[in-house]
């Protein structure tokens, strides 16, 4: 019964997608279990660049793929991220499935959350304006369409027809928006609806037997701690719980069938959107990280600020997932620095803070406090093992564990599969 929880230790961004690719190889079932099309993780197959929202990474590698009920999805993003891999030789259908419980994103969904965005102008949370805290907003206001729903035309109709009815009130009332149209969306829906409804099943039946046939099981985070609706930098956060506990609930497996569970950090810190960054830096030492590090978002191409490695989020992300070990990604965008920060804590009004805190007004008037670590001015792409890094390298990986009581299992030091140190058996 070997499974692991992949999740991201951070703000997302931290290279789950790659994380997830090397663990997937040896995997039976890859399930993603959260989040929607505001989600991006990129792989790289030779040179060949692979960036999926929706499906999850193990169609890669050919693996069946779940995309689980905790998700939602929009079903024209998901039939047009299908066509992309088909077209780029991956074939999409002969293993993906989709949760019948799945709740759908519509076009009312983007239309609101692009209203409100613009409601708030200065106050905006910086989504990626895919509707998906609006369709979040319906699945928990029982007011959702799922995937089941698309496999019975009347229920279809019905449900599609009184949130148009409901919403086009909000969008013109509220707003001051134009309606949408019931029939176009309808025709669309049904239309998706066809070519979706072989793919769609009781995904949580089909792995929890997965499991009981011992088979190995991945599930695959989006996003990332920081950003979890309960716990992180809330309401600068996204609609789902990417925690570790929620590959359960989004997946539908007790948390008894977890063996184990990976966090993913970059070698500092990254952020897309809106809300705080305690360790970010300036423009000069953000654009020298930048385009080593492809900075810039899977889902919307924007620039991503730049912090050094806050251990303050890491533990955070420890405390709330217990990660059995740490995945670090980006190592080598660290290669030139003479001298690296580390973030150690927070100094708040004559007090140091260790633990992020869920009030974010506490850190108004906090710095971060910052440990000094030697660089090593040496290039570590071409490692293949922890011997072949730098002294200086290690000893900040080995800091790492030290002040975060986790070890580091996983290195990634470029963006190629072959860029990748593994520490130990990757399902051992």
């Amino acid at each position: 019964m070997p499974s692991i929880v992949v999740i991201g230790a951070q703000w997302g961004d931290e290279g789950k997608g790659r994380v997830v690719d090397t663990y997937a190889e040896q995997a039976d079932l890859v399930v993603r279990s959260q989040g929607g099309s505001n989600a991006g993780h990129t792989v790289f197959v030779g040179e060949k660049q692979f960036a999926l929202h929706l499906i999850p990474t193990g169609i890669i590698r050919g693996k069946r793929s779940v995309i689980g009920n905790g998700m939602v999805v929009d079903p024209e993003y998901l039939l047009r991220e299908m066509a992309g891999l088909e077209a780029d030789g991956v074939p999409v259908r002969p293993h993906l499935l989709i949760s019948e419980n799945v709740t759908l994103v519509t076009p009312y969904h983007k239309a609101l959350d692009r209203a409100n965005e613009e409601r708030l102008g200065d106050r905006k949370i910086g989504t990626t304006l895919q509707g998906i805290g609006n369709a979040y907003m319906d699945k928990y206001g029982r007011m959702g369409i799922r995937a089941i729903d698309l496999l019975d035309e009347p229920t279809l109709r019905e449900r599609l027809r009184e949130n148009v009815e409901m919403k086009n009130v909000l969008l013109t009332q509220v707003y001051g928006a134009a309606p949408l149209e019931f029939e176009p969306m309808l025709a669309a829906f049904l239309d998706y609806a066809e070519q979706l409804a072989p793919m769609i099943a009781d995904t949580a039946l089909l792995i929890n037997q997965a499991l009981a046939a011992g088979q190995r099981v991945l599930f695959e985070g989006a996003q990332g701690t920081m950003l979890d609706v309960d716990f992180g930098t809330y309401p600068f956060c996204t609609s789902s719980n990417p925690v570790a506990a929620g590959a359960c609930t989004g997946a539908g497996v007790s948390p008894k069938l977890i063996d184990r569970v990976v966090g993913v950090a970059k070698a500092y810190t990254t952020r897309v959107g809106s809300g705080i960054l305690p360790t970010q830096v300036d423009d000069p030492t953000a654009e020298r990280m930048r385009p080593i590090g492809r900075e810039y978002g899977t889902t919307t191409g924007r620039a991503r600020r730049i912090g050094w490695l806050d251990l303050v989020v890491l533990r955070k992300a420890a405390l709330l997932s217990a990660p059995d070990s740490w995945a670090i990604t980006h190592l080598d965008v660290l290669d030139d620095f003479d001298s690296i920060p580390l973030c150690t804590g927070y100094r708040c009004g004559g007090r140091t803070l260790e633990l992020f805190p869920n009030a974010l007004y506490q850190l108004a008037d906090c710095e971060p406090i910052y440990e000094h670590l030697p660089g090593w001015r040496q290039p570590t792409s071409g490692a293949h093992k922890l011997s072949d890094l730098p002294d200086n390298a290690r000893r900040y990986l080995d800091r790492v564990t030290e002040l975060t009581g986790t070890p580091v299992s996983m290195v990634l030091v470029g963006p190629r599969r072959d860029q990748t140190i593994v520490v130990g058996e990757t399902w051992g």
